[in-house]
């Protein structure tokens, strides 16, 4: 396994797990004059950009994708863009840790799927088992799965509060 790819594959997940124990300092490096929700999401797409630049510095293309491929991938996909149309940039980025009031919405697939952001993002992952080597799926997997059971205690003593 290559390190730097592993490296960028793993890199989001020590920012999430701070973001996710210690919101009050987050709101506090931002300011008032910044929305913590937005500067996370600018932050995990910088993030993400190197996750995606890792694992193409580890894979190797070929076409056409296998037919699991698209339905995978596709729903996958779905799911992703679903939790963000139904929660939001602010409901999406931890905006409930950062002291905002999200609205609780059980529309699926939030009601039927549980961690269906993470979900969707494994099953895309699982998607390119074709392209790129089984370690680096499954190292990024394992960051989800981690992330999933950090964000299950959700311990309201240590919500933020937004800054005014």
């Amino acid at each position: 396994m290559g390190v730097f790819a592993a490296i960028g594959v793993i890199l989001p997940f020590p920012y999430y797990y701070w973001l996710w124990t210690k919101p009050q300092s987050w709101v506090n490096l931002c300011g008032k004059e910044r929305d913590p929700c937005k500067v996370m999401a600018y932050v995990s797409h910088f993030l993400k950009l190197l996750q995606f630049i890792s694992l193409y510095s580890v894979s190797s293309f070929s076409l056409p994708p296998p037919l699991y491929f698209w339905p995978l991938f596709g729903f996958g996909q779905f799911l992703n863009f679903r939790v963000y149309q139904l929660l939001g940039e602010s409901g999406t980025y931890y905006g409930v840790r950062f002291g905002k009031d999200i609205p609780w919405v059980t529309e699926f697939p939030l009601g039927v799927i549980k961690d269906p952001q993470y979900v969707g993002s494994i099953l895309s992952l699982l998607a390119c088992l074709s392209w790129v080597p089984f370690q680096y799926i499954l190292l990024w997997s394992l960051g989800y799965a981690f992330m999933i059971h950090v964000e299950s205690k959700k311990d309201l003593a240590t919500r933020a509060k937004l800054l005014s």
